[in-house]
Formats: C-alpha cells, structure tokens, sequence
C-alpha cells in the first residue's frame, strides 16, 4: 500500500489539473452562462485544498472507535455537493425555493454522515440512517420537481439535466457503500484503502461533472451558431428580396 500521503497528493494533483481545464472551458462558453458555469469550476478548486491539507497531515479526527476521519474530507463534501445538485437544478431553471431545499438535504447529508462517522454504535448507524434519508429526499426532488421543468424545458437542456442526475446520483451511491466498508462502518475495509477508493470516486465525480456540463453547453453554443449562420445565409440568399 503506497499510505495515505500519496493517494491525498494524487488527489490534489486530480483536482487542481482538473480545475485547469474547466477554468479552459469556461472560456468556450457563451458569456450569460459563465457565471453559473463557474460554479462546477469551483468544486475541483475546492476538493484540491482539502486534498492538500490531508496530503500535509492536517484534520485527521481520531473517533470514538479508534479509527480516523478527515475532517477536510467532509468540509470539502459540504461545501462541493450541494453546489453539484444547485448546478444541475439551475440547468432547468429551478426556482431559488427549489434549489434551497435540495441544497440543504443535500448538507444535511454530509452533516449526519460525518456525525455518525464519530461516535460509536448504535448512534454511528441511527445518524446514518438519517442521512440516507436525506440523501433519499434529494434524489425524490431530482425526479420528480425537476424533472417536470426538464419536461418543459427544450430538449438538449433535458438531456442535460438528465445526464448530469444519472452521474451524480450512480457515483454518490457508492459514498453510503464505502461509509458501511470503511472503518466507522463495519470495518472491512481499511483507512488506507477506503482514501484510495474515496479519493478515485472523488476525482471522477467533480472534475466529470464540470466537463459534462461545460463541454454540453459549448456543444449547444455551437449547434446555434451554425443554426444562426444557416439562417443568416438563407436570408441573404437570391430570393431573399422577393
């Protein structure tokens, strides 16, 4: 096993390459939507810092059963995850409500699952339990408010929204697999083991989703620019004064 170090650096070193290139993209898609945009910028930034202070030494948290959580870990899932879900209610144009309350179940999520991963049993499984309740509660928001504006909404915008639920929600169903392997759970897997699964998973789903949903919308830029175009021809075409 290489240890704990070199997995937090290859996970900073993920992030902040994957950070390079969305900040790129960013630059590739239409002005109105940088700003939004932006935010799937922002995840990798933040995932890179936690990254680096883990690959230091710095918020390792002895529990009440004697194994180890990262506290850096858990600020960055606090901080990152309700950003991925606000991003992918704002690409149907979810009201300010909508997106307040899956960004808040969504903490809510990592708050229990942090809590849990420091105490002892049964507490660790009932605020576990509790999370996946919330979790439950932001995946319920995801296919049913939004999708009836996705339902509305033209039909790349769809395919988008749908894409970007399918990987967060695939991905973010392992984090409850590896929190029952690891140790606060029921211990099958080590701590070095579980900060190199963890560590993949997170470099996959933050800089995956920000080159999903920025190269989608450069892609849709794209496609109505040549529409403009092939409308711009057309009316400056021979019968054009007729």
């Amino acid at each position: 096993m290489l240890g704990l170090t070199t997995w937090f650096t290859i996970g900073a070193l993920g992030m902040v390459v994957g950070t390079v290139l969305l900040a790129y993209g960013l630059t590739l898609v239409p002005t109105e939507r940088r700003r939004q945009l932006a935010l799937a910028a922002v995840v990798p930034a933040i995932a890179a810092v936690a990254y680096g202070l883990m690959a230091l030494g710095f918020g390792g948290l002895t529990t009440a059963d004697g194994a180890t959580v990262f506290v850096p870990r858990y600020v960055d899932w606090l901080l990152t995850t309700p950003i991925h879900v606000a991003v992918i209610a704002l690409v149907v144009g979810a009201s300010t409500r909508l997106i307040a309350r899956l960004a808040t179940l969504q903490a809510l999520t990592i708050v229990f699952g942090f809590v849990g991963a420091t105490l002892a049993s049964p507490l660790n499984w009932a605020l576990y339990l509790v999370g996946s309740a919330c979790f439950a509660g932001v995946v319920y928001l995801l296919f049913t408010d939004c999708e009836a504006l996705a339902d509305e909404s033209a039909d790349d915008v769809a395919a988008l929204f749908r894409k970007l639920r399918s990987f967060v929600v695939v991905l973010w169903l392992i984090y409850p697999v590896i929190w029952l392997l690891a140790p606060p759970g029921v211990g099958a897997m080590d701590t070095e083991t579980t900060a190199l699964v963890v560590t993949y998973i997170d470099v996959v789903a933050k800089v995956g989703f920000g080159l999903i949903v920025i190269n989608d919308f450069a892609s849709m830029a794209a496609a109505n620019d040549e529409v403009a175009d092939v409308d711009a021809s057309i009316g400056d075409g021979p019968d054009a004064a007729d």
